[in-house]
């Protein structure tokens, strides 16, 4: 297809077709369009809402975690193995703003560490001193206002959680009993603590980035939102990108542009440029795909965070939380980890059957910690299995597969059965559900029940690396230029060459500020 409709009149050939409206693509989209030069084309596989009452109440409601509810259609399901015998199903938002209409709202920055080691591989534009100014402009803390650190004028509100319910306050105190320190500002590089969690959720709304950036946008004349357009490949001629392949309402049709951008994901951008033919040569001559790049680093590799849920028994009945589901969070460092502040301990103020029946309230439910090791680790590996876009790749984690992994994980969770076991969270807990203290002794036993209970954060990262040209592990440049691919460019986490020390989701939109400036300006 050569043209698509736009409002009131006829958009040609687009100058930039951006795929994914998500965490990253609707800030691109929306930042490239501020140009009124240039006509911005987003497709986006879900379901398109024009205005937040055209959202679902619960893809709004802070309290609940729309991503955790099995079959919610608002998510697109993977089949994905954690461990060699840990299936488990993982998903991803698909909808206008992505997975941050369906996560828990949690927008926390990434550490300094991590731009130290991005830039060392991207160079300075990924330095925590030039991000700064993009992590201030995106977001307006309401906590804070405008400073050195903050800003006051962005698209994204951030509020911190109140520390006013019982568990919250427990948790609190019960951290200060065991000599953690006091993280107020989880987005100021602080020594990690304990602290609220920073969210773009705001007086009980999870605002997504399609409320904060698309849906603002959406009266300009160079901008056109497409839902229900799955994008199938990109169309390369002569080493050149020159559209993609789209299925809508099962036909297929090729929207032509100027530029193609990837913001798919860290599952879906690198299927995508498999199923073109950019990948490892090997691997997709055996699916039959015409290789147009040979670029092992596609799919090579990807980070995420290990996680397991640990359950407590209130004492007495709590209520419901008042705008969020997250409570308090601590960070802290593994023994000779390298890493400071690579575990967390996530406090839920909903319970778990709550999240995921989509309820605030479920009376007599144990309530949750959701702890995680976050060192930035990379031990996953994504296969394309057919050329047929409708078979969904492999994905294998590797998880808990070294000694250190696996210890990592047994410090976090007997850190919050110590947290549990103090006093001062006694005042409103009856004790872990589970592990007992048997399993909690013994190094043996404790590996045994987390390899059993063992799930995810959601925060892949890294199947579409930035680095050199001229380093096989490499497939992007820093501004998410496709090695050796013209007018092509992935704009999400799939670029970061190794997971954040922290949840993405406010990664993922700086993702998208950045390359949109890169862009916009012509940075080579």
């Amino acid at each position: 297809m050569g043209q698509t409709e736009h409002g009131r009149g006829r958009v040609r050939r687009p100058d930039v077709i951006v795929v994914g409206a998500g965490g990253s693509g609707a800030v691109l989209a929306a930042r490239l369009s501020e140009d009124p030069g240039r006509t911005v084309l987003v497709l986006e596989a879900g379901p398109v809402s024009h205005r937040p009452p055209a959202f679902a109440s619960e893809l709004l409601d802070a309290r609940l975690v729309p991503g955790a509810r099995p079959g919610h259609e608002a998510v697109q399901p993977y089949a994905v193995h954690l461990t060699p015998t840990r299936p488990y199903t993982v998903v991803r938002g698909r909808c206008l703003g992505g997975s941050t209409t369906v996560n828990g709202g949690y927008f926390v920055r990434a550490r300094r560490d991590d731009f130290d080691r991005w830039s060392a591989v991207g160079g300075a534009a990924w330095s925590y001193d030039r991000v700064l100014p993009f992590l201030r402009a995106l977001e307006s803390d309401l906590d804070h206002g405008a400073d050195a650190l903050h800003g006051d004028r962005g698209p994204v509100r951030v509020r911190r959680t109140e520390l006013r319910h019982p568990a919250a306050v427990a948790f609190r105190a019960a951290a200060h009993r065991l000599g953690f320190p006091e993280e107020p500002d989880k987005n100021a590089q602080d020594a990690p603590g304990f602290g609220p969690v920073p969210s773009n959720a705001v007086d009980g709304e999870r605002v997504n980035t399609g409320i904060s950036y698309l849906l603002g946008a959406s009266g300009r004349l160079n901008l056109r939102v497409e839902g229900d357009s799955t994008v199938l490949g990109v169309v390369v001629e002569r080493g050149r990108a020159t559209g993609v392949v789209v299925e809508r309402y099962g036909r297929r049709v090729v929207v032509c542009g100027g530029e193609v951008v990837l913001c798919a994901g860290a599952f879906g951008s690198p299927h995508l440029l498999h199923l073109s033919g950019i990948g490892p040569r090997h691997e997709l001559e055996s699916l039959g795909v015409g290789v147009v790049r040979d670029a092992p680093a596609v799919g090579a590799r990807f980070g995420d965070h290990p996680q397991v849920v640990l359950e407590w028994m209130p004492r007495r009945s709590m209520p419901e939380p008042a705008g969020s589901w997250l409570g308090g969070v601590l960070h802290l460092s593994s023994s000779q980890g390298g890493h400071p502040g690579d575990l967390e301990i996530l406090q839920s103020l909903v319970p778990l059957a709550g999240l995921m029946g989509g309820r605030a309230s479920v009376p007599g439910a144990p309530l949750a910690f959701l702890v995680s090791v976050q060192t930035p680790r990379l031990t996953g590996r994504m296969r394309t299995r057919s050329a047929d876009p409708a078979t969904p790749p492999s994905f294998e984690y590797g998880y808990l597969s070294t000694a250190e992994d696996r210890r990592r994980m047994r410090e976090a969770v007997r850190v919050t059965a110590e947290l549990v076991g103090t006093s001062d969270f006694g005042e409103v807990s009856g004790g872990l559900t589970e592990p007992v203290v048997r399993i909690l002794d013994d190094d043996r036993l404790l590996d045994q029940w987390v390899l059993g209970h063992l799930g995810t954060s959601h925060h892949t990262c890294g199947t579409v690396p930035m680095g050199p040209a001229d380093d096989p592990r490499a497939a992007v440049d820093a501004y998410g230029r496709v090695h050796g691919v013209e007018g092509l460019r992935v704009a999400d986490t799939s670029i970061l060459p190794t997971p954040p020390l922290r949840g993405p989701a406010a990664t993922a939109v700086l993702i998208g500020e950045l390359i949109a400036d890169a862009v916009r300006r012509g940075l080579t």
